[in-house]
């Protein structure tokens, strides 16, 4: 199918993904294979019991609000229509997909309905339209960590706000550790934030299982199709690509640099020219990466806090009415941080901190008192920013007479 026909799409019979109403030459056939991975659970919304099924009519999509997969991906703010729920649709074109790509994706699908972690996100139900594959899963009102970065915090985010999104990420990283996989792409736009304050890591289709023939693999030599722009979160040794291979402590590694990511507002080594990055993170250890190529004037923008107390600048966050960022003075990032970096950045990977050790790091002490509403209390309203997006959508007969092609919301833009 070269083109999509949205009208075409909406009346198409939805199969299961494992039906055999495919061609014999379809690239899609791996993901028909059984066992079947489509599916439509239950969650519980209030008092009410919801069944998220695998009507395609039951999904108004209302816009555009991310890409993914190489731009083979569309992510869609919807409503589902029984309930009204907002939720998000990912939809994909099976056919362009790669072998590799077809692979990632059963990755993720099966994966993703297999975990039961509270800040591992949940696929709701997972089927085909045509050679269309469709993944429902919650909205997420803030985005990801990255989205909150470019629209509030382009100068970089809190301590307070980043122990509250790391503990959550690590946590569900943690689950995925202790279950014998690797994450294999932990950055800040893989972190997503729900309107209740919940973090939830993403990002699954790069998931490499240590489990094989029932043995724990000690290393991992396999080097997946990465786009290069995921480069800058790797570890050293997946780089490498040596005899020596890769193991879980890769992940911590991009946790570090999320941690950076999060500080300063940008990725470190992002500008520098592909062949020097991967020098400079071989070379190790002595620099800091937050201090290479990443501020105007060679600056860093993270500083030692003298007294060793976070700064609390989230408590201090103030709003304008002329712009949605939040103005915040000069930070200052206490040594428990800074450790918890070098840590993470360690050149040498069996010297990393497990992600079960970096839950219970000083820089965590003060999450373990506090509640969702601690999050929350960092970050602008929610449903403010959801309701000035849904007034710009255009209606679901709009979306179909339009040749699919949907407006961005605007500043909002999942980066899957």
């Amino acid at each position: 199918m070269s083109c999509l026909d949205c009208s075409c799409l909406l009346r198409t019979e939805v199969e299961s993904i494992g039906a055999e109403k495919q061609s014999e030459g379809s690239r899609s056939q791996d993901l028909t294979d059984e066992p079947a991975v489509c599916w439509g659970q239950s969650t519980q919304r209030g008092d009410e019991q919801v069944h998220w099924s695998s009507d395609v009519s039951h999904y108004d999509l209302q816009v555009e609000i991310g890409k993914g997969s190489n731009n083979l991906t569309s992510i869609y703010l919807a409503r589902h229509i029984p309930t009204g729920t907002l939720v998000a649709v990912k939809i994909t074109d099976l056919e362009k997909c790669s072998e590799e790509r077809l692979k990632a994706l059963q990755n993720e699908v099966v994966l993703s309905h297999s975990f039961r972690h509270p800040n591992i996100l949940t696929l709701w139900a997972v089927f085909t339209v045509g050679s269309w594959l469709w993944i429902i899963s919650p909205f997420m009102a803030y985005s990801s960590a990255s989205h909150l970065l470019r629209t509030y915090f382009p100068e970089g985010m809190s301590e307070a706000l980043i122990r509250n999104i790391l503990f959550g990420a690590i946590s569900g990283l943690n689950y995925m550790h202790q279950h014998g996989f690797i994450h294999r792409s932990v950055k800040a736009s893989h972190i997503l934030i729900s309107e209740d304050g919940l973090v939830y890591l993403s990002g699954l289709n790069h998931l490499y299982n240590l489990v094989s023939s029932g043995h724990l693999l000690k290393a991992v030599y396999d080097f997946p199709e990465f786009s290069t722009s995921m480069l800058p979160w790797l570890s050293p040794e997946l780089l490498r690509q040596d005899m020596y291979g890769y193991n879980v402590k890769s992940d911590i590694y991009s946790v570090g640099i999320t941690a950076c990511e999060l500080a300063n507002g940008h990725v470190p080594f992002q500008d520098m020219p592909r062949t020097q990055m991967l020098l400079q993170k071989l070379k190790g250890p002595s620099y800091y990466p937050w201090a290479i190529n990443t501020f105007p004037h060679g600056e860093s923008r993270i500083k030692n806090s003298r007294s060793g107390i976070d700064s609390g600048i989230g408590e201090s966050m103030t709003r304008t009415m002329t712009s949605e960022r939040l103005a915040t003075p000069p930070k200052t990032f206490s040594p428990a941080f800074h450790n918890l970096i070098e840590l993470c950045l360690h050149q040498d990977p069996e010297k990393r901190p497990s992600a079960r050790g970096l839950l219970s790091h000083a820089f965590f002490k003060q999450v373990k008192e506090q509640t969702k509403g601690s999050l929350l209390s960092l970050l602008p309203p929610a449903i403010q920013h959801i309701r000035s997006q849904m007034s710009a959508v255009p209606s679901a007969d709009m979306w179909r007479k339009s040749g699919c092609i949907l407006p961005n919301a605007r500043e909002m833009y999942w980066e899957f």
